[in-house]
């Protein structure tokens, strides 16, 4: 008999014996047992590199407490203490900032323990992670790690009475506050060989677009482009952040009010590439929304970043659609 196009008579085809079967299914297995290892592996190595971060930002937050004391007690920056923070600081703030998840930060953000000096590092590695996104050239990265690990050197100068007072200051105590910029232009701008955008960045990272900042209400382009850069870095780290006066902001929060600072007080070309890389670094983060409900973030909508898809236990839940709803922290593992 002429066989059929495409026939394929069964009777010639040999079926997969038992010990094939177990066979596959041992492999199987054995492929299930080691993705369980790698993944116990990953989360042991995330361990250790969050032990180690943590470490390294005590180590020198350490190092930035005795170095603002030191020139507290002297009235000036010696150019050895410079060549020293770009030694052993700067590198270690670099190489914090090459993690595209910068959500490591939050949990050195929460604590109020040496706010002060933690704040410079947590802005230097926020403004460094920035500057990289904008493709900034080495050199003026370099300089603006160092810019913003200085941006406060200024409140060496300011009485500590000031500096950790637990309750809102009196207006002569805020304008003395606002002071530190000028101080800390003063302390860097006569530094042999430092760049002149160290101290403009000291002197400037209060002043905003529309002309509402100080010391000297400067707008648009006459502010400096780093000084721009760190500005966002040190209001997004002050208020992500515990303090002796008030606790941290809820994330939604946070970003909302940046958000809305787009076309005002900040530049939106920067504040624009922050917010939307700061939003694509949460796909894949487990996160709380403001009805206690928990899941895990798929997509970001690219022309309205601060609304998310989200998987939860309930189903797909989209914040274009559910207005009421927000982000209000990331799920820390």
């Amino acid at each position: 008999m002429k066989k059929r196009k495409g026939y394929v008579n069964k009777e010639w085809v040999s079926p997969l014996t038992i010990s094939e079967i177990d066979s596959l299914l041992e492999n199987l297995n054995k492929k299930k047992i080691k993705e369980d290892q790698e993944s116990v592996s990953d989360q042991n190595e995330k361990h250790r590199f969050h032990d180690n971060f943590h470490n390294q930002i005590n180590n020198i937050t350490v190092q930035i407490k005795n170095i603002f004391d030191d020139i507290r007690k002297e009235e000036k920056i010696q150019r050895h203490t410079i060549d020293g923070i770009q030694a052993e600081i700067v590198p270690v703030i670099q190489e914090a900032a090459k993690i595209p998840d910068i959500y490591y930060l939050f949990e050195e953000m929460q604590s109020k323990d040496e706010y002060t000096y933690k704040h410079n590092i947590g802005v230097g590695i926020i403004a460094t992670y920035l500057g990289k996104k904008l493709g900034l050239s080495n050199e003026s990265l370099s300089n603006l790690t160092l810019a913003a690990t200085l941006h406060d050197v200024g409140k060496t100068r300011i009485p500590e009475s000031i500096l950790d007072k637990p309750g809102k200051l009196t207006l002569a105590e805020y304008e003395e506050m606002k002071r530190h910029t000028i101080y800390g232009y003063e302390l860097l701008k006569n530094i042999p060989d430092l760049h002149p955008s160290i101290a403009l960045t000291a002197l400037q990272h209060h002043e905003r677009e529309d002309g509402h900042g100080y010391p000297l209400n400067l707008n648009g382009n006459n502010i400096y482009y780093l000084s721009k850069v760190v500005a966002i870095a040190d209001v997004f780290h002050a208020m992500s952040s515990n303090r002796v006066y008030h606790q941290a902001m809820p994330f939604y929060m946070v970003i909302e009010q940046m958000n809305r600072d787009v076309f005002g007080r900040f530049n939106p070309e920067i504040l624009l590439v922050f917010i939307n890389t700061l939003m694509e670094t949460l796909i894949g983060k487990e996160v709380m929304l403001t009805n206690q409900q928990t899941g895990t973030i798929l997509m970001i909508h690219p022309y309205d970043p601060l609304k998310v898809l989200m998987k939860t236990d309930s189903g797909i839940v989209d914040l274009r659609m559910e207005k009421e709803l927000q982000i209000e922290r990331i799920i820390s593992k």
